[in-house]
């Protein structure tokens, strides 16, 4: 099991087991903090009541030990077990930790011996997944840190069923591990496809919320832990996780706090709390850097980064051989201004064929976000310089950053005005004109429009406003745009209709308009797609990617700044853009968001198709049945012919048909 998430941890491997206790714990360490023997995992506590793997980075740990060495003893005290707390053989006092190296693992251990589970992660600033054996209590606690950056599936190897973060059931041994490839190479291992995560596949090109795409394996959920006795496994059904943060409460005690009302004053505060953030963020052993696409998240990271270091900051960006999606010019115009040490890579067509086979390996659920393409290729190229880099993701989140957060505002607005069947009518009008129509009548009159105004894929997004005219409400309307699929089902088959778009994301009582939608983004589209594209495809190349915006005090600060202003004179993240022009030129900056997209649609119909071709055949179309075949191939032709913007959903099956050829799940 270990041995199959050997990229995610090259330089070390350990292996632990309790045989009288049935349990085991195996890692693969990629090391960063520590090189020595003494961060090698699993790693004992001092008193040799835990045993612990640990995957990711605790930013504050000094902090952390400089606290535990202010502590005055607790010899003999009665704590709750399920704490992870109380005395066996020679519990460490305080005062008396002998550290045998400086790793942050060996923190985690002593603050867990000293205050419990619980309240150290409370303590905890970083990103981790955490395995914890408990040889006094025989409990196993699996935690996760508060966004889900490190991923921790567990389930059984037989496992009957899946939830979304509530009870799993099943036979045969428990397992746990990061990515999906290590349980399934458990020889208990009998992994059966859940069909019903197929239709939220399909709509949004990924897994999401806390089930897999195999039944009785879920995800553990950001800012939750689990604790597993001997007896649950035995009885074969687990207890819920339990939430040691949540993102929702955070928000709303941030909104709570006192609200910063002045746009300056707003700046300033994230200056200083995103700032700080990059700083912890730059501690490592090993060589670090950044990714530098040019945007304003990724280049605000590397001005603070920059303007922390006295040595040119390493940066890397990827570029294509399509103007239409190369941002490497203005990635290179930043870097030269800020005076980072700055490398491109050129992909190409060939890049890409030679990649596309081997994604459904490297994300071994399936997983259709097309980004994860150059997400990949600028991580191997990053890998050969440095072991860790800083990212600008979840800038969009936080501070309103997706043309959404913009214009479903906006768009309601005008059409709560409007009856319903005057309003199914102008859809039925936007839909009259193919979408490839509208394409050309932007490349047309583009030019005269201003920049924020020109649409790469207007006929797509026009399309996609057709077919949110008719929603009943603000939540629809957003599930509608946010959707990679509007209409899933109709490529299942024997499917009934499809879910209601305002059922996908709940009302929350405290959050309103915009606000509703930057945490709905942050529960979902974050958690679910952006962050495991980033994972995996840098764990791929063995590259450690830290998220500077996705620190607990980066959080309260933005989430006490109104929503008018982070979206200000008709423009998203207001914020960060006033922050940046601090140390980049506002024409550097001021351009089209493009996000980090690929040529899609034109190497699908070129380099692509053979590849494409040979998975929608109907042999392998029937290996996975409950695809409609008739249209997808449908879908295809139009595709082909260039008839609509069809290449993201094609992309979505064509990664479900190699992920089914490659891992050959069990149907039900």
């Amino acid at each position: 099991m270990a041995g199959t998430l050997q990229h995610r941890g090259p330089d070390d491997v350990g292996i632990w087991v309790d045989r009288g206790a049935s349990v085991a714990l195996g890692h693969r360490r990629l090391s960063i903090l520590d090189l020595s023997p003494a961060g090698h995992q699993p790693m004992h506590s001092a008193c040799k009541r835990y045993v612990i793997a640990f995957n990711g980075e605790i930013y504050n740990h000094q902090a952390i030990r400089d606290e535990l060495r202010g502590e005055s003893r607790f010899e003999g005290r009665g704590i709750d077990k399920h704490e992870g707390r109380g005395t066996w053989g020679e519990e460490p006092t305080a005062v008396g930790i002998q550290w045998k190296g400086h790793s942050d693992t060996e923190t985690l251990l002593a603050a867990f011996a000293l205050w419990g589970v619980e309240q150290t992660l409370k303590r905890c600033v970083g990103m981790f997944a955490i395995a914890l054996w408990d040889r006094r209590y025989r409990i196993l606690t699996l935690a996760r840190d508060r966004f889900g950056e490190k991923p921790l599936y567990y389930g059984f190897a037989r496992g009957t069923l899946g939830g979304n973060a509530g009870k799993v059931h099943g036979t045969g041994p428990l397992l746990f591990g990061s990515e999906l490839k290590a349980l399934m190479a458990h020889p208990a291992w009998q992994g059966t496809l859940a069909t019903d995560a197929l239709e939220g596949y399909l709509r949004f090109g990924c897994v999401g919320g806390g089930s897999s795409i195999f039944q009785g394996v879920v995800k553990l959920p950001p800012g939750c832990l689990l604790q597993v006795s001997v007896g649950d496994v035995q009885a074969g059904e687990l207890p819920a996780p339990r939430h040691w943060w949540s993102a929702e409460r955070a928000a709303y005690a941030a909104m709570q706090v006192g609200r910063i009302e002045h746009p300056e004053a707003a700046v300033s505060a994230v200056a200083q709390a995103l700032g700080q953030s990059v700083r912890h963020r730059m501690l490592a052993d090993v060589p670090l850097g950044a990714f530098l696409s040019g945007g304003i998240d990724s280049s605000l990271v590397v001005a603070l980064m920059q303007q922390q270091t006295s040595r040119p900051v390493c940066t890397f960006s990827v570029g294509f051989d399509d103007a239409r999606y190369d941002e490497t010019t203005h990635a290179e115009a930043v870097a030269a201004h800020l005076g980072t040490e700055h490398m491109t890579l050129q992909a190409t067509s060939r890049m890409a064929v030679e990649l596309v086979p081997h994604l459904s390996e490297l994300f071994d659920e399936p997983f259709a976000d097309s980004s994860q393409l150059p997400t990949a290729l600028v991580a191997r190229l990053t890998r050969e310089h440095v072991t860790v880099a800083l990212s600008g993701d979840a800038g969009d989140e936080l501070f309103g950053g997706y043309n959404r957060h913009l214009w479903v505002p906006r768009i309601w607005h005008q059409l709560e005005r409007l009856p319903l069947p005057a309003r199914r009518a102008l859809a039925v009008t936007l839909r009259a004109i193919p979408s490839h129509h509208y394409d050309q009548l932007m490349r047309l009159g583009g030019r005269l429009l201003p920049s924020q105004l020109r649409l790469r894929t207007f006929g797509e997004k026009l399309h996609k406003l057709a077919a949110v005219l008719a929603s009943p409400g603000e939540r629809a309307l957003f599930a509608g745009v946010a959707a990679m699929n509007r209409q899933p089902a109709a490529l299942l088959a024997g499917q009934g209709p499809c879910r209601a778009p305002e059922s996908l994301f709940p009302a929350l009582q405290n959050f309103t308009g915009v606000e509703w939608m930057l945490l709905m983004d942050t529960l979902h589209y974050m958690v679910d797609d952006v962050l495991v594209k980033v994972d995996r495809a840098s764990m791929a190349s063995s590259l450690e990617v830290r998220v500077p915006f996705l620190d607990p005090e980066v959080f309260h600060t933005a989430w006490r700044i109104p929503a008018e202003i982070k979206l200000r004179d008709g423009q998203g993240k207001w914020v960060l853009r006033q922050l940046l022009y601090r140390h980049v030129p506002h024409e550097l900056i001021e351009r089209p968001k493009m996000g980090f997209a690929v040529p899609l649609d034109a190497w699908l119909r070129g380099p692509l198709r053979e590849w494409a071709e040979d998975l929608l055949s109907t042999a392998s179309l029937a290996e996975l049945p409950r695809l409609d075949g008739r249209q997808v191939r449908k879908l295809w032709q139009a595709h082909l012919k260039g008839q609509g913007h069809h290449a993201q959903q094609l992309w979505a099956v064509l990664q479900l048909l190699a992920w089914q050829r490659q891992w050959k799940p069990r149907l039900p």
